[in-house]
């Protein structure tokens, strides 16, 4: 969307028209006609039934707040889910912040729940039509003002705290889709940047992409990895008095009550600890502890072991109960079968199986191949294949979910 499309869609009686649109994406067409016979710009049409269905598909990160927000493409898929925004802000006020700049703040969503803690707000955004979207998705809040302009160029004076989000695109394919960067210090602004600025401030938070290379995060911060609903969305870098415990950790969180979180010095010293035979359950653990390098932190807690060194895959013999099932998946363990493909078909042929789900670690196969190749087409009853390793030997486990 254009600055010009932009200016004609916040027209109030733009607003009115998206506000009370009932959009059904199957019936596209027949809107994007009534619109234009109310004398609506092709423009300014487009641009209505975008935000319509983007309020829609919003809805998963903000909920009901999504029907009065305006997005972009790119801003919606990269926005913070509105559960860990708010994690973001009780960290910077339980640090007592009261004034925090966001760098980077896309349409809003970590701005918008600062300003939702009383906080003082300056959201900064360089793409000018993002910028004018985050404003008006904070228009409910004096306290919170956006600037349209460049990360590098802002004065952290007077601020207690610093948040940011660097852009982590650029350029763009031939397909004109843009280009994700993964060496930090290509990000806009550089990791190396946001450092050194953060001495500036007395709290600072940098959101960064959960495959971040433990080497890259700086001494004395926090390294802190997310998981929401079982979806690894971050690692949250935390410093100065928004850093609660140097190190790595790993928060798991979901849409009800109570978190978990999992520290690096909860991680037995031993370099391989519980390695063992296979119980009677299969554990597969959250991505935010695989991320963080912290599942043999849940082997004492839990009383269960690895299969395999390096294999993030525990066992043992009793189900996880409580608040530590966000810690992991849990599967019954019902046969270990062989690992050749025609072997493995009759095996399960053998058990009626016509339907499986397939997971690896530290087996270079590939799923879907080996799912034709099966050619599971006759069986009722369904399963989970793992492939991994047990001890050293290759194995694929046939199991069954477990659900509490």
């Amino acid at each position: 969307m254009d600055p010009s499309t932009l200016k004609q869609l916040l027209d109030v009686s733009a607003l009115k028209i998206l506000d009370s649109l009932d959009y059904d994406r199957s019936r596209e067409l027949q809107l994007n006609k009534q619109l234009r016979a109310q004398g609506l710009s092709p423009e300014l049409t487009a641009a209505i039934l975008t935000q319509a269905q983007l309020r829609i598909e919003a809805e998963d990160k903000f909920g009901p707040f999504a029907s009065h927000m305006l997005f972009t493409r790119d801003g919606l898929a990269q926005a913070t889910r509105l559960p860990v925004a708010a994690h973001h802000a009780a960290r910077m006020r339980q640090a007592g912040v009261t004034s925090v700049v966001d760098l980077g703040c896309g349409v809003g969503a970590d701005a918008l729940a600062f300003a939702g803690t009383d906080v003082q707000v300056r959201a900064v955004e360089i793409d000018e039509v993002t910028a004018a979207i985050a404003a008006f998705n904070m228009r409910e809040f004096p306290t919170a003002e956006v600037i349209h302009g460049a990360a590098e160029d802002q004065d952290l004076a007077g601020f207690d705290a610093l948040w940011c989000d660097p852009a982590r695109r650029s350029g763009s394919h031939r397909d004109g889709q843009a280009r994700r960067l993964s060496d930090p210090e290509s990000f806009s602004p550089s990791l190396s940047w946001v450092v050194e600025k953060a001495a500036e401030v007395r709290a600072a938070g940098v959101k960064m992409g959960p495959a971040l290379d433990h080497a890259l995060v700086p001494d004395g911060w926090e390294a802190q990895w997310v998981s929401h609903n079982g979806d690894v969305v971050e690692v949250g870098l935390y410093a100065g008095d928004a850093c609660q415990r140097a190190g790595r950790s790993a928060l798991l969180m979901g849409d009800g009550p109570g978190t978990l979180t999992v520290h690096e010095s909860e991680v037995p010293e031993a370099d391989e600890p519980g390695i063992g035979e296979l119980g009677e359950y299969l554990f597969e653990p959250d991505g935010a502890l695989v991320r963080a390098g912290l599942v043999t932190a849940l082997c004492d807690p839990l009383g269960v072991w690895r299969i395999s060194p390096k294999i993030a895959y525990l066992t043992g013999d009793a189900l996880v109960t409580g608040i530590a099932q966000r810690a992991v998946s849990q599967y019954r363990i019902v046969d270990v079968l062989p690992a050749g493909i025609k072997a493995l078909r009759q095996a399960l042929m053998a058990r009626n199986i016509g339907k499986v789900i397939i997971k690896k670690r530290g087996m270079d196969i590939v799923p879907e191949k080996v799912r034709r190749q099966l050619k599971l087409t006759q069986g009722t009853e369904s399963a989970t294949l793992v492939f991994t390793r047990v001890g050293e030997k290759h194995v694929v486990l046939l199991t069954q979910p477990v659900t509490l």
